[in-house]
């Protein structure tokens, strides 16, 4: 079942030059290093008509803030069709991820689709934020990658946020209980087998598709330990794996052991903070500190990739308090200054 979106040639001729990971680094095809910084565009993953904003949002991103980088969250049950609101109508849903991946590429700015929301292995049920991705998972991307197979602006991150499993469970699968919280409206637990990281990146690479991969490891994408361990990814074949991490102020840690971890983890793996945010102001753990802006400083200092969250005034943290785009005061306005500081991709 593909029902495949038709690909833009005008889009792909204009787009950026197609990435590749090389040792711990993110190349073009010119071998040139390529600095991605760009906002999360939340509303995919919880509609399945982006509530009428999601193209304004990605054209402001892009001509406003001055990414070169979108990230859009998705859901495996809307891209099927099997949400309420869709009553088994997947096209309308497809149509407009195509749409904004045009909108990216046309404009030289890269996409990241990412599988954000999953089902724990049950069409149309217990759509929201899960522990970890399902066999309904790899459908998804059966389905979704050979749409964006080698698309130069696209890259695949293959599950949001891992969190309360064991690092064998999160590379290659078992059986969990995926347990309720307020994410997910106190929902009873579930137990359902979980697919591990290595058959969703296995199953894009069946498909053909080389492109980048993202994956977060567990804590909510926060920890890298047990891929620094020994649990990296294996794509022999691809253009390689960048590993994500998720840093926001409500951790129990000091910005300055969030550096020392990434310091750790960028000197062996190619990294991307593909999620963070909170505000400016005393941290929550060092009283004294700006956590924010710490973590803005050291972003910068170390020219990490990062996507910040979120262009979306209910997706908090939220760079902007209305539809009006409005920045917000204590968290998108500095975000917006550090996108300014760096020129837009030219290639």
């Amino acid at each position: 079942m593909c029902g495949c979106a038709t690909r833009s040639a005008t889009s792909e001729a204009n787009a950026p030059l197609p990435l590749k990971v090389v040792g711990t680094k993110i190349l073009n095809s010119r071998g040139a290093p390529v600095l991605l910084r760009g906002v999360n565009a939340a509303s995919l993953e919880f509609t399945s008509d982006g509530q009428g904003h999601i193209i304004e949002t990605v054209l402001r991103a892009i001509h406003e803030w001055h990414v070169n980088l979108i990230r859009l969250p998705l859901t495996q049950d809307r891209w099927f069709g099997k949400a309420p609101e869709q009553t088994n109508n997947f096209q309308p849903y497809r149509d407009l991820v195509r749409q904004i991946v045009n909108v990216c590429a046309t404009n030289r700015c890269y996409i990241i689709l990412d599988l954000h929301w999953s089902d724990c292995n049950e069409w149309g049920k217990n759509i929201g934020q899960h522990s970890m991705p399902d066999s309904n998972s790899i459908t998804f991307w059966q389905d979704l990658a050979p749409v964006y197979a080698n698309h130069p602006a696209v890259l695949f991150d293959l599950y949001n946020e891992p969190h309360d499993v064991s690092w064998d469970i999160w590379l290659h699968g078992g059986t969990i209980t995926d347990k309720p919280n307020n994410r997910r409206q106190m929902r009873d637990p579930k137990t359902f087998q979980a697919v591990g990281m290595q058959t969703l990146l296995d199953t894009v690479r069946a498909t053909g598709a080389n492109n980048v991969v993202i994956a977060g490891g567990l804590d909510w994408a926060y920890d890298f330990s047990g891929i620094l361990e020994g649990r990296q990814l294996a794509d022999p074949h691809g253009h390689g794996v960048i590993y994500a991490n998720h840093c926001y102020d409500n951790k129990n840690q000091s910005v300055d052991t969030w550096i020392a971890n990434m310091e750790k983890a960028s000197a062996t793996l190619p990294i991307i903070v593909s999620e963070f945010g909170g505000n400016a102001g005393p941290g929550h753990i060092v009283p004294t500190d700006n956590w924010l802006l710490h973590v803005l400083q050291a972003l910068e200092k170390h020219e990490w990739s990062w996507v910040a969250w979120d262009l979306h005034p209910n997706a908090r943290p939220s760079l902007i308090a209305d539809w009006n785009y409005t920045v917000t005061t204590n968290f998108g306005v500095y975000v917006k200054q550090a996108l300014e500081t760096k020129p837009k991709l030219a290639n």
